[in-house]
């Protein structure tokens, strides 16, 4: 598919931990900025619940070794095939995931990119990396969204809370794309207008606290 002339895409990371508020912020960013969000989960969902249940397993299982034998991978790949449609046409795409492996390899983000051939070059990517410095906050954020694909983290909390150390991202990007993200604190107009300074406000849309 060929790209559309003169128009050049924004690729923007929002990774990080169960429970650090990654969502949140991806949404109120896609809603200022224009742009695509392409949630990892909520994408991928109907293909891992059906592949879920037909091998006779939970089909709410975000966490087990089995989900991410079968799910894992194919949830990434649909997401970012889909973010690489939006970038091919020029428009903007908002990516929200764990992307815990992925950050661990240099060469992952340039393999992915390098499908859009010549067009690589007229996208500008930014990565957020969302944490929480305690714990027992994530813990609590966790058992309030009351979500039944967090039971698995919940029970096994002692293993899982071991994920939630924050990495470093290695993929081959200037270091003012890359923003670590202390999102303890309410997102509010200040913080917000502090994110979207940070990948470009093309638009100029002003943030609206009102809507919060």
């Amino acid at each position: 598919m060929k790209g559309l002339k003169g128009l050049r895409g924004r690729l923007i990371f929002v990774v990080g931990p169960a429970g650090a508020g990654k969502t949140t912020i991806a949404k109120e960013l896609a809603k200022r900025l224009r742009a695509a969000l392409l949630d990892m989960d909520m994408f991928a969902r109907p293909a891992s619940e059906r592949i879920m249940t037909l091998a006779g397993l939970d089909p709410e299982d975000r966490d087990s070794d089995e989900y991410k034998k079968l799910c894992r991978d194919l949830g990434y790949r649909m997401t970012m095939n889909a973010a690489l449609d939006q970038l091919e046409l020029g428009l903007d795409a908002i990516v929200v995931g764990p992307f815990t492996k992925e950050t661990e390899s240099a060469e992952w983000l340039e393999a992915e990119l390098s499908r859009l051939g010549e067009r690589r070059s007229e996208v500008e990517v930014k990565a957020i990396y969302v944490i929480l410095h305690d714990l027992e906050l994530y813990r609590r954020r966790i058992e309030g969204r009351g979500l039944a694909a967090d039971e698995w983290k919940l029970r096994n909390w002692d293993s899982f809370s071991r994920s939630l150390a924050v990495r470093q991202i290695k993929w081959k990007l200037p270091d003012d794309s890359v923003l670590y993200w202390d999102n303890a604190d309410e997102l509010d107009g200040e913080r917000l207008s502090r994110l979207l300074e940070f990948v470009g406000n093309r638009h100029g849309s002003p943030p609206q606290t009102d809507s919060m």
